[in-house]
């Protein structure tokens, strides 16, 4: 079995307008590092959209419609907050965000696919039940983890995100579901605030906050002794990953340290988590990564760990 990249080129519509770090060209390298001869095995699908109920799986409908209705004019910017746009593209590359973890999901459990990674944009782990933010309009990885449970009748699904950010919009949607476990490595202090120690949910929430200036040895040490035997207790039936990049060293968003093959390595440690307890099904999205080459080769990376080079 090989592993299936989603992706589809509505997600480069998604225009934030100049300037704005979360911008097309971030997807466009991570594609071309994905054009490279050792990634011609990847079964490459087109990520369909996802349907609205899918989506109010974790946001309330009147969220997701209020956000769909929002029509901007070609070329023009509509603000969601201080950080969150939307442009004429923006709603079927958020759809199709959603839409590839949502099949990323199906081609696992089919079993035509080992593993997958969404190359998508927007990002999604921000995105809170009835709020965006943090660029984030929907949230991918947990419309795909409900997915998981509403079709294929997973009872324990586990989230792990290591972008450097906390992912407080996963957090907020699976903290009080015992059935689903959320796991994030992220720099504290930072953006958005969220992801203390002590933040447990229902004993389901694990955080492990990186000091500013942490690197790779850090890094590894939170996956291997505290987030890896966290998930072994929980035994997930399918693992998804929020893959964020900018923990790296050269990221100009945080100041963690962490280098290219720290990603590659922490990705081996989920797949061995993966294969104890989740048939080896691991679905992979696209979060963060600011640095157009240090995400390339990042990404590149992890989607070499997940094929098995």
């Amino acid at each position: 079995m090989s592993t299936a990249l989603f992706t589809h080129p509505a997600c480069l519509g998604h225009d934030t307008g100049p300037y704005h770090p979360e911008r097309s060209d971030r997807l466009r390298v991570v594609l071309r590092a994905l054009e490279a001869e050792a990634f011609a095995p990847l079964l490459r699908e087109a990520a369909p959209e996802a349907s609205v109920e899918q989506v109010a799986r974790v946001h309330p409908r009147q969220y997701v419609e209020a956000i769909l209705k929002i029509a901007p004019e070609p070329g023009e910017q509509v603000a969601l907050d201080s950080d969150t746009v939307m442009s004429s593209g923006s709603r079927e590359a958020a759809l199709r965000a959603a839409g590839a973890v949502v099949a990323a999901v199906d081609a696992v459990m089919e079993g035509w696919a080992r593993n997958a990674f969404c190359a998508v944009r927007p990002p999604g782990h921000h995105a809170e039940p009835a709020r965006p933010m943090g660029f984030c309009l929907f949230n991918n990885v947990a419309v795909g983890a409900a997915h998981a449970r509403a079709r294929w009748g997973l009872e324990r699904v586990a989230v792990v995100d290591f972008d450097v950010h906390h992912g407080n919009g996963t957090q907020a949607m699976l903290e009080r579901d015992g059935g689903f476990f959320y796991a994030s490595s992220h720099q504290s202090p930072l953006y958005p605030g969220t992801g203390m120690p002590e933040e447990k949910g229902v004993g389901n929430i694990l955080n492990v906050a990186l000091d500013p200036g942490a690197g790779g040895a850090e890094f590894r040490r939170a996956w291997a002794e505290a987030i890896a035997p966290a998930l072994d207790a929980f035994r997930p039936e399918l693992l998804i990953i929020s893959a964020g990049f900018d923990a790296h060293r050269a990221d100009p968003l945080a100041a963690l340290r962490v280098e290219t093959g720290d990603f590659a390595a922490v990705t081996g440690t989920l797949l061995q988590v993966a294969e104890r307890h989740a048939k080896g099904r691991v679905v992979s999205a696209l979060e963060g990564g600011y640095d157009l080459a240090a995400l390339a080769a990042s990404a590149a990376a992890h989607v070499g760990v997940l094929m098995g080079h």
